[in-house]
């Protein structure tokens, strides 16, 4: 197995000095846990800062445990106990049942980690930002070398048969819980070496970066006056408030402005960005009390010929804008007059503290309306809605038996002469689809029945306007059906209505809608999803709604559907590349090769407990049988890596190779192509299907 982390670090520039060690500057001592693998010399390191003395140790399956005991004394060296599939109790690295272990039957049990609730009130404890976790990892090697030259010194029972590959597996183990609870929101970064400043994870596409990575040291307030007692109490910063007017005025220092609703934009050189607080629609007090996030675009409402990117910065996030940042540029096309780094926006609870950089630069600010996103949905949301409904139906629900048959039949008679797909042996289209590159293509991953989640992709981006236009070609890779929410997994009419909307889609938009095959898109009694055979349960369901006749229609629709995408911009399938050796014709004649077809469905990602999955070989080896560019995205779905997130980037430390998940319950991700490069977005979850019925009753 590769380092998780590898490719993934960068090092944290804004430190001070603590007892001879380098630390992040925001960091508060006492916010310090240390942990890593034996050997890697933790104890020494807690000795060298002056922590607890004694060793702790945490079960991260154990509910609470972030109100442990053991974690009262910081900064301390703590052991994790870490939850392994097929074994009930959570295990260290250095017990002997995990040392026993063959490494192909230690696969870690993400869905069994514990992780602290976000809390924001003033009266409760935000357990995700008590902590920083301090990982040290130095290379295997150094490692490996310490406890080997430990044992002059006595006798240590965890370097029984010590060997390198014992090391470089419990390195690896620490590395992935670093990567996991990095995702998951909590405060991590890596030590490789005392000697040197710590590192921070930063994944290709993550733009944001925490406080204390950045944050200046703050001079202690003075308790003498007002504002003094404020930040003691309510943790509030002295930096002052700025008032936006609808004149353009020039920000000269950190300021402070309030999440109230109100967009307003700024103005860098000759770049014009628009900072909007994010509010979903139907979001309740609590989720926006906890999710006060604020997104930056260009000004201006959205067109067909022009589907743009945005960014996100959530609270308690930092990014900078300015020309280095390129993932910003991407998005922006930052003016040659912004500086490399021209300005620190960080949420901070909702409110933005702006800190200029380069003072030669100026900032300005302006509001240009004093529209409240809280109390009116935005004109063009509502035009998309309108748009969907016109589409879709005046209400989102289940098609009548006669109109379901009718309208299945009508798309499987245009899957048989569908565009862009080469013919196979038969002269029928094979199982490539080669897209030409005029349109900008929008790639959905898995949905599993989440109707609200396309919605949210139709009605974003005047994507449906781009649609009809000829402007956007979208692309959905495969496994639309079947609930992955365990209340939901045996019920099928989400499954159906998702169907119905996909199926209307195509039927409107024969050339600009393509559905790719997955492995759910089939009637495989074998076929289940904890227990729940979810194929079965679905054709029985349309054998009773709709009859035999749609079941039937219904396989021949999923035979008749491509397997592969292909474009100068990208590569995308449902599962991963097959194997080496897979010929292009292999592909286009799919209904001859079932291998290729189960390897392109079903495959992924070769891991510690998965080896006859894909990896770099194999997706440097679909590159090359295309013939395009190294650096050709290649993009699937099937295998969400952790609960948190719906996109992966250079996943399994393969350059340019992602994974796309549409179904999650916060929102959707998806790929959109912006100005020649494939960028990663991602929505938040709203209760479109009712907004759009409720949107019919007002206007009839």
């Amino acid at each position: 197995m590769k380092n998780p982390l590898h490719k993934k670090l960068q090092a944290i520039k804004e430190v001070q000095i603590i007892r001879g060690i380098e630390l992040p500057v925001g960091l508060e001592f006492r916010q310090l846990v240390v942990t890593g693998p034996p050997g890697a010399g933790k104890t020494y390191y807690i000795n060298q800062i002056g922590g607890w003395p004694n060793e702790g140790y945490l079960d991260l399956t154990k509910e609470g445990w972030w109100r442990d005991q053991t974690l009262v004394y910081r900064p301390r060296e703590i052991h994790l106990g870490l939850p392994y599939k097929g074994f009930k109790e959570p295990l260290t690295v250095f017990d002997q049942e995990w040392l026993d272990a063959s490494p192909d039957a230690l696969a870690i049990d993400f869905t069994r980690i514990r992780i602290p609730p976000q809390n924001q009130s003033l009266l409760r404890t935000n357990w995700k930002d008590r902590y920083i976790f301090e990982f040290v990892l130095p290379p295997p090697k150094q490692i490996y070398n310490q406890r080997t030259e430990r044992q002059a010194d006595g006798y240590f029972p965890v370097d029984d048969n010590l060997s390198l590959d014992m090391v470089i597996r419990q390195a690896d183990a620490y590395g992935e819980i670093a990567l996991y609870l990095h995702r998951a929101g909590l405060n991590v970064y890596i030590r490789k070496d005392i000697r040197q400043a710590p590192m921070l994870i930063s994944e290709k596409g993550e733009i944001a970066l925490p406080p204390w990575a950045v944050a200046e040291i703050k001079t202690r307030a003075s308790l003498k006056t007002y504002s003094g007692w404020k930040q003691l109490i309510l943790r509030q910063s002295a930096i002052p408030w700025f008032t936006i007017t609808n004149e353009l005025q020039e920000l000269k220092r950190a300021s402070r402005i309030p999440h109230d609703g109100k967009s307003f934009d700024v103005v860098i050189g000759r770049t014009h960005l628009r900072f909007a607080p994010e509010i979903p629609l139907g979001a309740s007090k609590k989720y926006l009390r906890l999710h006060k996030n604020w997104i930056i675009r260009q000004p201006g409402s959205c067109n067909a010929k022009n589907i743009r990117g945005f960014a996100r910065i959530q609270p308690e996030e930092t990014v900078m804008l300015g020309r280095s940042n390129n993932d910003f540029d991407i998005l922006f096309n930052f003016s040659k007059d912004v500086a490399k780094s021209h300005v620190l926006i960080s949420n901070m609870k909702g409110d933005l503290l702006i800190t200029p950089i380069d003072k030669m630069k100026p900032i300005k600010v302006v509001r240009l309306d004093d529209h409240d996103n809280r109390e009116q949905i935005a004109t063009n949301k509502i035009s998309s809605m309108m748009q969907a409904r016109s589409l879709l139906g005046s209400s989102i629900e289940m098609l009548e038996r006669k109109e379901a048959l009718d309208l299945l039949l009508e798309v499987n008679e245009l899957l048989e002469n569908e565009s862009y797909r080469p013919l196979d042996s038969k002269g029928l289209p094979g199982g490539l689809l080669h897209l030409p590159d005029q349109q900008t293509p929008v790639i959905v991953g898995d949905l599993h029945a989440q109707v609200d989640n396309l919605l949210k992709v139709l009605t974003e981006n005047c994507l449906l306007e781009a649609l009809a236009s000829n402007k956007a070609i979208l692309c959905i890779l495969g496994d639309a059906v079947h609930s992955e929410n365990s209340n939901e997994m045996e019920s099928m009419d989400a499954s159906i209505m998702i169907m119905d909307m996909i199926l209307t889609l195509k039927r409107s938009y024969p050339e600009n809608i393509f559905y790719v095959r997955g492995n759910h898109d089939d009637f495989n009694p074998d076929l289940s999803k904890n227990g729940v055979p979810q194929c079965l349960l679905m054709k029985k369901a349309l054998e009773s709604t709709r009859g035999v006749a749609y079941v039937e229609a219904m396989q021949t629709f999923h035979d008749r559907l491509p397997y592969m995408i292909v474009s100068d911009s990208f590569i995308a399938c449902h599962a991963g590349p097959p194997r080496n050796g897979t010929k292009k014709k292999q592909i286009i004649n799919i209904r001859n090769n079932p291998l290729a077809a189960k390897e392109l469905t079903s495959t992924r990602l070769k891991r510690p407990h998965y080896l006859s999955g894909y990896g770099k070989a194999e997706v440097k080896s679909l590159r090359k049988l295309f013939k395009v560019a190294k650096s050709t995205p290649v993009i699937v779905g099937h295998t969400p890596l952790d609960p948190f997130k719906t996109i992966w980037l250079n996943v399994g430390n393969i350059k340019n190779h992602h994974i796309v998940y549409s179904a999650h319950q916060q929102g959707p991700g998806l790929f959109v192509r912006i100005k020649g490069k494939m960028v990663s977005q991602s929505y938040p979850a709203e209760p479109l299907m009712k907004m759009i019925t409720k949107l019919q009753q007002a206007t009839s």
